[in-house]
């Protein structure tokens, strides 16, 4: 069946079995292809696009045990079930527009008395697959990512393909309420096969018109609804939805625009008593009617305030400047006069460097063992991924950033490095022997992290170091940055083939080769210098196939956040737009802070904020707008860090993980319901918390209830060096807007305050204006005026 955009296919079952775009050079499927299901072995068919489970009356019917009526004719589908009097139909039409597909999902009680639903979803199972196939063609050409937006009336998809690659494809909600997107995911995982890549999967995505949960489930989540459907006798409910293929993010707004729903400018941050900048437009035949906040306080009773009297219009455009006084998640919601109802959901932070400032705290004198612990000089939780060391990368950066170092926290880290770091990971201490730490095999990704502290510890001065000097650290971290990346040195296959993989490393080795020139170890930065050199030249060479998104999995983030990063770094640039563009297709936009993350599964088995990886992709995604100065890269990471923020957020509320001071969580998940674990649903938690699922997990942790920050600190470091301390300004559509901070007018300029805990930079490319302060003073708050940024104090002006 087709039209001039869409073909589509049905099975016997009455489900689709394949979507194509026409005018899509690459010929991709965008649902889920039964043929590779079988080809895997995945036994999931149940999950197609189309099929569903609804309970009626206390009683669940799953589609595929029912028989279906398909009736199909040259532009329109029918696919009906007939329930215990209640009838399903499935309306797939083509012919109402030659650009769009419209499906409608109705619902008839064709009783004599009322009829309770209480669970109703429906598979939408676009082509979230990662292949079990090293084909990176295949991976970003016919894979897609799926971001929800969530409203009751504007709910809509943005499946957008992993390439960036136009044409993706939008779905948005005409009729009907949708509560929420759960997700199934599976997966096979060869982590401890000693196979490289070991990891594929695909996530099943779930429409849910009711319920969504078993009947006595609750969690914290009072942002969606969980309710149930009861329906009249003769009563018809009707859902329906729109598909049409988009070109980039403005343009999926704009054609939703097009049906009704409404485009907003919003920052998915606000700090508690700074001014917020909140506005949106409406289509040209409808107003607002009503707008509200709705927010739990810091007892936890649900609040809401009206805001009609802050929004100014003009025409269709609405703005209001908003502040906030209690931290936590805050939904705003308009109502429009045709009675649809539209939101979205921001963060609410305090001041940021106290997170900072706590987290720091909290790891030193909390995680750390000291001599008398059980693994002495070790900070818990303990583990053999060189991940877990991020948290000590995390404490030096900070205590770097500050205007007085804590030089108990500094020296504890010290401590580590020299009586548990190195004889750990190295054979008596030699940098050129590393411990097998994974039985046959270990793991070259662990000495960047390695490197990285090390790194690091070289920058203090020798009056706080109390084992070595600065020099010392600073020659540890070039000889294991040169085991790290040099395949000779290793002896094994997988040894010299992940020795050729870009990772964590892109965030120091700058930094690293000028202070290895500056303090004249000559020899280790020629030989330093040349592997990078190579490296880099290398990966550039293969960015035309995307090689560097490949690591330990088929396809990641972990891969191509740091190339991108790296190949930025290394002044790359051509190849760096290549890897950029994909990370373009992986950092989400959403109605919904917590759903504008870098995309990401396997940890959560949904889709989920992944605070490392997400955060080293943030960071890698800024490194690319400092170079290629394009907008999408700058708003893109800053959405991705500040869901990485929420991780580390004591005072979140809809969610059931809750952080006591200084506390961390590795992984939220997305999905709700979290089909796999549904307690996982829009929750906080460590990878341990899988431990009772067996597998891998089992391996990885000791028990269920370990820490569930053990993985988190590395991006807290990568954060430290851009957002923690940037604030950034763009022009766009003849305005001057701000990322990471909020704009005032006042009678001398712009005033501009700073959201970072370190606030040292301010940055604007468009008008080649910069400031820096001078000896790492922090400038909270800053002036532009005639194209230039000025210091408020004494008038003086500073910048370019």
């Amino acid at each position: 069946m087709e039209n001039q955009k869409f073909v589509i296919e049905f099975g016997p079952n009455g489900n689709l079995l394949s979507l194509f775009l026409k005018n899509d050079p690459d010929k991709m499927n965008w649902v889920v292809d039964e043929n590779y299901l079988e080809k895997v072995h995945y036994d999931d068919k149940d999950k197609l696009f189309g099929n569903f489970s609804i309970i009626i009356n206390n009683k669940e019917y799953i589609s595929n045990e029912f028989q279906d009526e398909l009736i199909l004719s040259k532009k329109i589908a029918k696919v009906s079930y007939v329930i215990d009097d209640v009838e399903l139909l499935f309306i797939y039409d083509l012919s109402q527009s030659d650009n769009s597909l419209i499906w409608t999902i109705q619902l008839f009680n064709r009783t004599n008395s009322e009829v309770y639903i209480s669970d109703f979803r429906v598979w939408s199972s676009f082509a979230y697959v990662m292949y079990r196939i090293n084909n990176l063609n295949i991976q970003t050409r016919h894979s897609t990512s799926v971001f929800p937006s969530i409203s009751k009336s504007f709910t809509k998809l943005a499946c957008v393909r992993r390439s960036n690659n136009a044409p993706h494809l939008g779905i948005y909600q005409l009729n009907g309420e949708t509560k929420s997107v759960g997700t199934y995911c599976e997966y096979e995982n060869l982590f401890f096969e000693n196979a490289s890549p070991s990891l594929d999967g695909i996530l099943f995505h779930q429409l849910i018109f009711a319920g969504g949960y078993p009947e006595d489930f609750t969690n914290s989540d009072w942002i969606y609804s969980k309710d149930r459907i009861v329906m009249k006798p003769d009563e018809k409910k009707i859902w329906q939805f729109v598909f049409e293929e988009f070109e980039d993010q403005q343009d999926f707004y704009e054609i939703g625009n097009k049906y009704g729903h409404p485009i907003y400018n919003f920052e998915p941050l606000a700090i508690t008593n700074q001014p917020y900048d909140f506005s949106f437009s409406l289509p040209a035949n409808t107003s607002l009617k009503d707008a509200n906040v709705e927010f739990k306080d810091s007892n936890e009773v649900y609040k809401v305030h009206k805001i009609n009297s802050y929004i100014n219009k003009n025409g269709c455009d609405y703005q209001a400047i908003l502040t906030f006084e209690v931290p936590g998640e805050h939904k705003i919601s308009i109502e429009l006069d045709n009675g649809k109802v539209d939101n979205v959901i921001i963060n609410v932070m305090k001041p940021l460097q106290s997170i900072i400032t706590n987290r720091a705290e909290y790891i030193s004198n909390v995680l750390y063992s000291g001599s008398e612990g059980d693994i002495p000089y070790s900070y818990s939780p303990i583990s053999n991924q060189g991940e877990s060391l991020g948290k000590l990368s995390f404490v030096l950066k900070k205590n770097l950033l500050g205007n007085t170092p804590d030089i108990s926290e500094v020296q504890k880290v010290e401590e580590s490095c020299v009586n548990y770091i190195r004889p750990k990971w190295f054979v008596n201490g030699d940098f050129l022997k590393p411990s097998y730490l994974y039985g046959d095999f270990y793991r070259c990704m662990d000495f960047e992290y390695i490197g990285h502290v090390f790194y690091l510890l070289s920058q203090f001065d020798h009056k706080i170091l109390k084992y070595n000097s600065p020099d010392t650290y600073l020659e540890w971290a070039a000889e294991v940055f040169r085991l790290r990346v040099n395949p000779d040195l290793h002896h094994t296959d997988r040894g010299k083939e992940e020795a050729k993989m870009l990772g964590t490393f892109f965030l120091y080795i700058n930094g690293l080769l000028d202070e290895l020139k500056n303090r004249g170890l000559t020899d280790k930065y020629n030989e330093i210098k040349a592997l990078w050199s190579e490296l880099a030249v290398n990966v550039a060479r293969g960015s035309d196939t995307h090689k560097a998104a490949v690591t330990e999995h088929f396809y990641d983030n972990a891969g191509f956040g740091p190339a991108a990063g790296a190949l930025a770094s290394s002044r790359h640039i051509e190849a760096a737009n290549k890897y950029g563009e994909l990370l373009i297709a992986n950092i989400g936009f959403s109605n919904d802070f917590r759903s504008q993350n870098p995309d990401r599964w396997w940890e959560a088995l949904s889709y989920m904020i992944h605070s490392l990886w997400g955060g080293i992709t943030a960071a890698a995604t800024l490194k690319v707008y400092e170079e290629l100065n394009d907008t999408r890269y700058l708003k893109a990471a800053y959405r991705a860090t500040v869901g990485i923020l929420y991780c580390y957020d004591t005072d979140a509320k809809a969610t059931d993980k809750r952080l006591n001071v200084g506390e961390a969580a590795s992984t939220y998940s997305v999905g709700g319901p979290n089909i796999n674990r549904p307690d996982l649903s829009r929750n906080r938690f460590g990878q341990s918390t899988f431990y009772r699922d067996g597998g891998i997990f089992s391996k990885l942790f000791s028990k269920e209830e370990e820490t569930s920050d053990w993985d988190m600190g590395e991006e807290l470091a990568a954060y430290l060096d851009g957002f923690g301390k940037k604030t950034f300004v763009y022009e766009e559509n003849n305005q001057i807007k701000v990322i990471n901070g909020c704009i005032e007018q006042t009678g001398q300029g712009l005033l501009i305050h700073s959201y970072a805990p370190y606030p040292t930079e301010y940055h604007f490319y468009d008008a080649d204006s910069h400031f820096i302060s001078q000896n790492g003073e922090f400038v909270s708050e800053i002036l532009f005026s005639e194209g230039r940024f000025k210091l408020i104090k004494n008038e003086k002006e500073v910048g370019l």
